[in-house]
Parts: structure tokens; sequence; C-alpha cells
């Protein structure tokens, strides 16, 4: 491990403020991590890779445990057929893992869409592009780093 991430490295250089968070042991589980993070599970902001049948890729935010509604995502993208992406489509867009995916320091453009529950806590945590690694910041900050950022109701 080294002493900053890709998304650690893209927060300094946009002057955002965050702490840098590594777990002792690998979170069996969103609500174990967010205990070990000293969170409660809401504040656990997960990022999604989506493929629509046009090949476009779409990264999608959503606090906590709460689902992705497929018809409010495809309605919002003007799609008919979306899935998420694969292990290797993740890791070819993104440049990350499954599990370490953040929206910050993405090797190219990428649509990114929040739901608006990404946004109501203060604190949050992200991926950090590096597996047992958060950062945890205040959402206002996340909003800043992203902009622009599209938000919406895509909870079912």
């Amino acid at each position: 491990m080294t002493d900053s991430t890709p998304a650690a490295r893209a927060l300094d250089a946009l002057g955002i403020p965050y702490r840098l968070f590594r777990h002792a042991q690998a979170p069996a589980s969103l609500e174990q991590a967010a205990s070990q993070r000293g969170q409660l599970p809401q504040q656990v902001v997960r990022s999604i890779l989506f493929r629509s049948e046009e090949k476009e890729f779409v990264l999608v935010l959503m606090a906590g445990p709460g689902q992705i509604s497929w018809p409010r995502l495809r309605a919002a993208l003007g799609v008919s057929r979306l899935r998420m992406a694969d292990e290797s489509e993740v890791r070819e867009t993104t440049g990350y893992v499954i599990g370490a995916v953040t929206p910050l320091g993405l090797p190219g453009p990428l649509r990114i869409l929040a739901d608006e529950s990404v946004f109501r806590q203060e604190e949050i945590s992200i991926g950090s592009g590096e597996r047992g690694t958060a950062i945890l910041l205040k959402s206002a900050d996340l909003r800043k780093a992203l902009e622009p950022v599209e938000t919406g109701p895509f909870a079912a």
C-alpha cells in the first residue's frame, strides 16, 4: 500500500479536504465497513458501473444499502436495455477493480449519476481506488469534486 490512492491524489489536486481510512482487515459487508469507519451504512457510497445497449458506460453512485431502480435509471439514460458492467469492463473503463471503484481519478471522461441519497449525510465515505482503503469527506465536497454531476431519484 502507498501513502496515497488515486482518489486521494485527485482530491489533493482539487484542494478538497478528506481523511484516508485503511481497514485493518477487509470488511465482509457494507455494514461492517461502515462500523469500522465509525459511520452508519447510509454514509457509505457505492460506485456501480453500468453499460447501455449502445456500449456506453455510466457510473452510478448510491448511498448505503439502497438499491438502484432499473426503470428509473433506464428512463434517466433514455435507454431500454441496461446491464451492470462485468469485471473486465469495470477495470478497463474505470481503471479500478470491483470493490475499489471511485468516481475520482478516472482515466477518462465518464458520465456520473448520483442518487439524491448520496448527499443527504454531511460526511460520507467512497472508494479510494485501492481495496481496503476508503476516503471520508463531506458530501458537499464530493459534489464539488464531481461537478458537473447529475443528481436524481435513482433508488428503488
